[in-house]
């Protein structure tokens, strides 16, 4: 029978240069893998003599080229810990966090070139790396080598390395609780910068205020389509016909990979004019203290988008409507009116005279006649 013991993730972080600002594992901050047995570990950039300091690796290599770095792996726990040790892919999840793949997933690109050395003790690693015993409150350095094939391409190709909790046979881990270390890694060679936006789809919500504007959704994605790590701010703008009631709205990525995108929204207040134009325009923006010696130029993409005005066209059916009614209740009303007047004469004209005669009408009366 399969025994499952409860594991509670702390963290799970990978040591990222993001901004200026470290989203690292270390030292001082170990992430803690299970409550009942209260393994915590850290992993950071090393020297031969052991952690240096960095918060990640940073390296620009020729292709052909190769470097030779150590991580420090530390377990903070009373009792020993095996840790699988392995490199792969960097992406940048949805929510805009550096990341490796899956445990289970093969890498395709830098995480291939680096390779983990030997440590005394070590096990391979089913899908590549080494599996190691770090006694309690030990530190232990896992050497690394970078070798960069002939024809890679220029520029960056993010990777790490990390230190996972072994799982054995008899355990279930619901969530892979794992720390590592930031390899950026650029193959020297002619940079390009550019983030496109693309991929527009918009909707647009009339106001039930037909004297306010509607809301106008514009979906998107930003490409990367130059070979470094780019941020990029935006900017949606998008007005009516002959630019009634312009309006624009500001976004932010932090960190889109090369060759890879992430998805953003906006909305804008627009004035439902039924018709509507606009773009989505991205600027480059350069991320922590990378080096791009390239333009950082603008793109933009446009879109259109019916504003049908629903609410204000119903205000005008409505409108319509109570004059019809109006006008018919006073034409009714002046019917009403010739039609008791003209009673009225008649009945004036019915009435007997002094003589007891019926007057006659003035057409009706003999005129005598006259002889000269």
């Amino acid at each position: 029978m399969l025994r499952t013991r409860p594991m509670i993730v702390a963290s799970l972080a990978l040591a990222t240069l993001l901004g200026g600002a470290p989203a690292a594992v270390a030292l001082d901050a170990p992430a803690s893998a299970t409550a009942e047995t209260s393994t915590t570990w850290a992993v950071a950039p090393a020297s031969a003599e052991g952690p240096d300091g960095r918060v990640s690796f940073r390296h620009t290599i020729d292709p052909g080229g190769s470097v030779e770095e150590f991580i420090a792996v530390t377990n903070f726990s009373a009792a020993a810990a095996p840790f699988a040790i392995y490199a792969s892919d960097g992406v940048v999840t949805e929510a805009g966090n550096f990341d490796l793949l899956p445990s289970g997933e093969t890498p395709v690109d830098s995480g291939t070139w680096v390779s983990i050395g030997e440590v005394e003790g070590a096990t391979p690693r089913d899908g590549g790396g080494i599996v190691i015993d770090v006694p309690a409150g030990a530190t232990t350095l896992v050497p690394l080598r970078v070798d960069v094939p002939d024809e890679a391409t220029p520029g960056d190709h993010p990777a790490g390395v990390v230190a996972e909790l072994a799982r054995g046979d008899d355990e279930s881990v619901q969530v892979a609780s794992r720390v590592g270390v930031r390899l950026h890694l650029r193959v020297a060679g002619d940079v390009v910068a550019s983030v496109v936006p693309g991929s527009i789809t918009t909707s647009y919500s009339p106001s039930w205020n037909p004297f306010a504007p509607g809301t106008l959704t514009v979906d998107y994605v930003i490409s990367n389509e130059g070979n470094v790590r780019l941020g990029a701010t935006t900017t949606t703008q998008a007005a009516g016909l002959f630019g009634i009631g312009g309006a624009s709205a500001a976004g932010e990525q932090r960190e889109i990979l090369p060759l890879q995108q992430t998805a953003a929204s906006a909305t804008v207040a627009v004035w439902p004019v039924f018709f509507a134009w606009g773009e989505v325009a991205a600027v480059p923006t350069i991320v922590g203290e990378d080096a791009v010696q390239a333009s950082l130029a603008a793109a933009a993409t446009p879109f259109t988008v019916w504003t049908i005005p629903w609410s204000q066209l119903a205000l005008l059916a409505v409108a319509a409507v109570i004059i019809v009614l109006i006008v018919r209740a006073r034409a009714r009303s002046e019917a009403r009116v010739q039609a008791r007047i003209a009673a009225a004469v008649s009945a004036a004209a019915a009435q007997p005279n002094d003589a007891g005669l019926v007057d006659e009408p003035a057409s009706a009366r003999a005129v005598p006649e006259r002889t000269v």
